[in-house]
């Protein structure tokens, strides 16, 4: 049974398809799982034990008919609350119906499982809060597993699910995944729906954030993304773009090791580099990637986080989190006048424009995800460690896709993961650079601490 939890959620449903397994089967092994692993981790704050065996007895036919997954806390799902880590959520009422996105993969036979952990109202670089503690890193407890879809990248690396569901608005799915050796998919702005998301899409900084799937392998994301799109009517935003095929025969791929701002250690640069050269990728790194963390935290700073504590307060959270406040403390440094709003705006438009132009010449760039393997707990807010997030800040100021794909690891093995971005609606392009990755360095890895 360790052998079938360790497949992807593809091969799962398709022994399931072949009645070599029932699913009623599939999901009790995942709830020893999560049983199992889940008081090491603190990933899963919510198992759905009752209602996924219930399911599991008459599933929906589909691509992922009887397979289970879990969603982060942020996203809701029909009769559990969805707290966002936050205090003012922790006693609301349960949601009365999915958020479209797991709507559409219950629709497809996928069956809910658990709701997993993050950080309080998801601005942190770790996962934890007050309400459900902290998450560890499955291949070192005393590290983070990343934030803020950090449970569920936790659960998914320790095959306590397949797939699931994040968020991501400076590198949410993306860097959870680096740090846990997962694969996951930031898709374009516009992309994908975020209906039934706390926080809920609005406002100036919704060009910056989608949700996203994450997976331990990536034809996984490969089958999400078909039975994900598609406007509905809530997201005003969604572009019903169709979905492309591609093959990496051709493709002309970038790639860098350091933005010019936080230099990666060495052996993240070592596996950026090895990924590149599998892929005869060409060194020549995108102008202004230097000044990917100033703009993002321009971005999100100008009112100096006001719009966030008020929305705390609104919802009753009279306490927070130690890393929420220090992510206000840095938005503080960044608040300005509508004029100097103005200023930043055209400093974004501008760098976009010059992304705009150098994606002319390639399909796609290979970077690092983060200057840094998985950090020890409580040390992501430093500056020294929080400017090295800027790597995926960059895709999330363009809201194109992005990808990222265990290649490594550190001499003490902590996975390294390497990100691939591409124009806008080329999420195929990311995807099929990411499946040869995955073929040629192995991709996911079983974490030997559990």
């Amino acid at each position: 049974m360790n052998e079938i939890l360790a497949l992807s959620g593809v091969a799962q449903a398709r022994l399931i398809a072949d009645r070599s397994i029932s699913s009623e089967e599939l999901v009790r092994a995942h709830l020893d799982r999560i049983a199992a692993v889940n008081p090491r981790i603190n990933a899963a704050i919510g198992v759905l034990a009752e209602s996924a065996l219930e399911r599991a007895r008459d599933p929906l036919p589909g691509p992922f008919s009887g397979v289970p997954f879990s969603i982060k806390d942020s996203i809701e799902v029909e009769g559990t609350v969805c707290s966002a880590g936050t205090l003012g959520y922790r006693n609301a009422p349960k949601s009365t119906r999915d958020a479209t996105l797991v709507a559409r993969l219950r629709q497809a036979g996928a069956i809910p499982i658990a709701r997993t952990n993050l950080p309080d109202l998801l601005f942190a670089f770790e996962s934890d809060n007050l309400i459900f503690g902290r998450t560890n890193n499955p291949y070192d407890l005393a590290r983070t597993s990343g934030g803020s879809s950090g449970g569920e990248a936790a659960l998914i690396a320790s095959c306590g699910s397949p797939f699931g569901l994040g968020s991501d608005a400076a590198g949410s799915v993306r860097l959870p995944a680096h740090y846990c050796g997962i694969a996951s998919l930031k898709p374009t702005s516009g992309r994908l729906s975020r209906a039934g998301h706390v926080p809920p899409p609005g406002g100036w900084i919704e060009a910056l954030w989608q949700i996203g799937p994450m997976a331990r392998r990536v034809e996984d994301l490969l089958a999400m993304m078909p039975i994900l799109l598609g406007a509905d009517s809530e997201d005003r935003t969604v572009v019903p773009m169709p979905w492309r095929e591609t093959s990496i025969e051709g493709l002309r791929i970038a790639y860098f090791l350091e933005n010019q701002f936080a230099e990666p250690d060495v052996e993240t640069q070592r596996v950026v580099g090895e990924a590149a050269r599998a892929l005869g990728a060409v060194e020549n790194r995108p102008p202004g990637m230097e000044r990917s963390y100033e703009l993002e935290m321009k971005f999100l700073g100008a009112d100096g986080g006001d719009g966030i504590r008020e929305f705390l307060t609104t919802i009753g959270s009279d306490r927070t989190h130690p890393l929420l406040n220090g992510w206000l403390d840095k938005l503080e440094e960044h608040r300005t006048t509508v004029s100097g709003f103005a200023a930043y705006w055209a400093a974004i438009d501008g760098f976009r424009s010059k992304m705009h132009k150098w994606m002319a010449s390639f399909d796609a760039v290979l970077s690092p995800v983060a200057a840094h393997p998985a950090l020890p707990h409580g040390t992501s807010i430093e500056d020294r460690n929080f400017k090295g997030f800027s790597y995926t800040m960059a895709h999330n100021l363009t809201g194109w896709p992005a990808a990222v794909v265990r290649c490594g690891a550190t001499s003490t093995g902590l996975p390294i993961g390497v990100q691939i971005a591409a124009g806008p609606w080329r999420e195929d392009i990311v995807l099929a650079i990411a499946l040869r990755l995955e073929k040629i360095f192995g991709g996911w890895r079983s974490p030997e601490s559990l």
